[in-house]
């Protein structure tokens, strides 16, 4: 056996359709095409992607409930990507697992790379993480 790619993550999710609209509008995941039909049932997952078509999410409706455990979903990006979404948090109002504001201040160091964690409206944990350490390092030198 040789794993190739993780193919996509479920996560639950009380509207499909209004995760997949917060999930276009911050992470810029689109509607995977070919996968559509799917979602045509209620209890059926609506696939979200990368816009070149790389499926990442499987949304299912369900009564989103707490996370009774540390289950995470990373994103990576490039550096670039990851301090231009920092310069933005103050238009996102993004909150992370204690209900505070996300700000710029929120990004982790962990010496090989960067991340900022964060929740979905259904409190699903996201994380966005780079390994263009040295690059977002000098960037947020400027930040701050």
């Amino acid at each position: 056996m040789i794993i190739e790619d993780i193919d996509h993550i479920h996560i639950e999710v009380r509207d499909r359709s209004a995760a997949a609209d917060w999930y276009n509008r911050v992470l810029g995941l689109v509607q995977h095409a070919k996968l559509a039909v799917w979602a045509d049932d209620p209890m059926g997952p609506l696939i979200l992607g990368t816009p070149s078509g790389k499926p990442l999410l499987s949304l299912f409706a369900r009564d989103a409930k707490p996370s009774t455990r540390d289950a995470t979903v990373a994103f990576r990006t490039s550096g670039i990507q990851f301090c231009k979404f920092v310069s933005s948090l103050d238009t996102m109002a993004l909150t992370n697992r204690n209900g505070e504001t996300l700000t710029a201040e929120h990004v982790r160091d962990h010496d090989l790379s960067w991340s900022l964690y964060f929740v979905d409206p259904d409190g699903n944990r996201i994380e966005l993480t780079t390994y263009d350490y040295d690059f977002v390092r000098d960037q947020l030198r400027g930040i701050e």
